[in-house]
């Protein structure tokens, strides 16, 4: 069987949907992968897949440009004549479900989070939500990554929820993200992993950071993440300017593996604005870190309060700074036990070959195909 998993980066497909890929691929399914080109293209092709090179313009909203766009789409799918298709991000979303709905192959969509369709404001909200109610009439199914997210979306964009399901994100590979030992030392170290852009709680996590820092001499903060420039939504490069002639922040640009810093932290922090199952978590949790996310759809799912870590108000630095103190206030058996039940939530409740599972069941039944 020819799998096609389209994305808006190779990044993604890479380091999102590997695990998915190997299970396949073990199985003697041909994957192709369609997305931009970018550092992790041969790597797709390193791991076997069949690669078709397409952009898919982040905020764009050029018909031309993006009619362009489907047509391609339209020729690499007419002659790569995959049997099932699974596809990700807002753009691939529509599109692919538009074009495989005249080619007639069955389209599996996942709505990995809804930031890109609640936190914008004005026309390009306008015109996601527009597309999305037009494009998903024709989808063969839908996956949602949280219960908040598939009821917001139902409510400002009208679909069949008989052909909606929800499934843990993309889980995480816990062979890969191994347990790593409780080792509390004089200083706590505070990790940030994720894009440099607003929603992210980038700016939030460095304003909690400098209270922290005038009060607190036994706390130290990183965070790790890729400067986009080009975004719409990154932060002023004045800011990451600042943390390097200060001592309070740490910034590392992204990293390929990120395990040996997440085995240096004590605590790994998502701010975020909202998100469908953010993989940082995940991963940090697998390792038995405490954690501290935002009270939003996404975060709260992964993160119990007061059990493997806390929550904290969204865009709100101080209550942030709080949620760090409160994790300072515990005593070493109190931490020990949140790294271990923080490791606990993600064997029960997000380990990959779940995700995995789910997507065979359902290739399967649009298929027709073993």
């Amino acid at each position: 069987m020819k799998i096609a998993i389209i994305i808006n980066t190779s990044w993604n497909i890479y380091n999102f949907r590997k695990g998915l890929i190997d299970h396949f691929m073990a199985q003697g399914h041909q994957i192709i992968a369609i997305a931009p080109k970018d550092d992790y293209s041969q790597k797709l092709v390193d791991l076997g897949c069949s690669y078709h090179a397409l952009d898919f313009p982040g905020t764009s909203t050029n018909p031309i440009t993006d009619l362009s766009l489907i047509w391609r789409l339209y020729g690499i799918l007419k002659t790569s004549k995959p049997d099932i298709i699974l596809t990700y991000t807002i753009k691939p979303n529509i599109y692919t479900s538009l074009v495989s709905a005249v080619l007639k192959i069955p389209c599996i969509c996942n709505v990995s989070g809804l930031g890109t369709v609640f936190l914008w404001k004005g026309s390009l909200k306008k015109i996601a939500v527009t597309l999305y109610r037009i494009a998903f009439r024709f989808s063969s199914w839908i996956f949602f990554q949280n219960e908040e997210d598939r009821k917001d979306f139902v409510e400002v964009v009208p679909i069949n929820l008989k052909k909606t399901s929800v499934l843990p994100g993309s889980g995480v590979n816990l062979h890969h993200f191994q347990l790593s030992p409780f080792t509390p030392g004089k200083t706590t170290t505070f990790l940030m992993i994720g894009r440099l852009i607003i929603e992210k709680g980038v700016i939030e996590f460095s304003e909690a950071a400098k209270q922290m820092c005038s009060r607190h001499s036994n706390v130290r903060f990183r965070i790790i993440g890729g400067y986009e420039p080009g975004h719409a939504r990154s932060i002023d490069r004045a800011l990451i300017d600042e943390w390097k002639s200060e001592s309070c922040v740490e910034w590392l640009d992204h990293q390929d593996d990120i395990r040996k810093y997440i085995e240096a932290a004590d605590v790994v922090v998502l701010p975020s604005y909202r998100e469908g199952t953010p993989k940082t978590l995940l991963e940090a949790g697998a390792m038995g870190k405490a954690l501290i996310a935002t009270d939003v759809p996404g975060c709260r799912q992964v993160v119990k309060d007061g059990v493997n870590g806390f929550l904290c108000k969204v865009k709100d630095s101080k209550d942030l700074a709080n949620k760090m103190r409160l994790y300072l206030s515990l005593n070493r058996e109190e931490k020990l036990q949140m790294h271990s039940d923080s490791r606990k939530q993600i064997e029960e409740n997000y380990d990959e070959k779940i995700v995995i599972g789910l997507y065979e069941q359902k290739i399967k039944e649009l298929s027709g195909k073993n």
